[in-house]
This record gives C-alpha cells, sequence and structure tokens, in this order.
C-alpha cells in the first residue's frame, strides 16, 4: 500500500497542547505528516499583529515533534491547492474553526476537519498574559 501522506497549516504562536492534540491526531490519519507553518507576514495580515514567536522559531519547534516528518513556510492561503498538490499530500487537515472552508480542494485530496481542543486558544492565552502584565 502506498504512503498516505497528511498535511495541516497553522501559526503555532505560544505552542500549547491544543497544537500538540491536533498534530497527533493529524498524524494518525496516514504514514507521514507534513506541516505549514504560516510565515510571519501572512500571520500579520491574517490576524493583525505579529506572532509571538518569529517563522524560524516556530518552523523549529514544529520540526522537532516526533509525528512531524517535514515542515515549510506557508506564504499565501490561497496557495493551499499547491502546497498540496507539491508535497503529494492525499488528506488535508484543518481544526473544525475552519470547516467547510476548504471543501475546494476536495477534488486533489480528502478534507478532514477535526474539533479543536475546548477553552484552549493562542489568542486567549496571549490575552490572558497580557493582562497579567
Amino acid at each position: 500500500m502506498p504512503e498516505r501522506t497528511v498535511i495541516t497549516f497553522g501559526t503555532f504562536d505560544v505552542f500549547h497542547v491544543g497544537h500538540v492534540r491536533v498534530l497527533k491526531r493529524a498524524a494518525e490519519l496516514g504514514d507521514r505528516l507534513v506541516v505549514g507553518v504560516s510565515a510571519d507576514a501572512l500571520n500579520i495580515a491574517k490576524k493583525g499583529r505579529a506572532p509571538v514567536f518569529n517563522q524560524d522559531e516556530r518552523l523549529e519547534i514544529i520540526a522537532s515533534l516526533a509525528v512531524v516528518d517535514e515542515v515549510f513556510v506557508e506564504e499565501s492561503l490561497e496557495k493551499k491547492r499547491d502546497y498540496i498538490v507539491e508535497h503529494g499530500a492525499d488528506v488535508l487537515v484543518m481544526g473544525d474553526d475552519w470547516k467547510g472552508r476548504f471543501d475546494w480542494v476536495g477534488d486533489v485530496c480528502e478534507v478532514v476537519y477535526l474539533p479543536r481542543t475546548p477553552s484552549v486558544s493562542t489568542t486567549g492565552l496571549i490575552e490572558h498574559i497580557a493582562g497579567l502584565s
């Protein structure tokens, strides 16, 4: 049976247990997990702020995880299809907060939306920490 490649994307800023859980669940859906880490510029465009950790640091964090086989910088949300094809992905995994928004790539791979870990969000953590300063 050919190797099954899973791809997912994220900023992965202020790495937390929700990130660990989604990456573990994504890895269980195939033989190889490829992760696109949002570029700093993409994060600024998406969220209106720079990440706490820069893209090189976030790439290093994600690459160090045992469940991750390959990492790359995601430069654009519009290039999802290109990244999927380029990395030979059979499955795209996204959090269920994106449900339905990537169905348009269903002709090149299976699309799976996983539930997010309740009560854990990077934005919430950053806001909590900022409130303690």
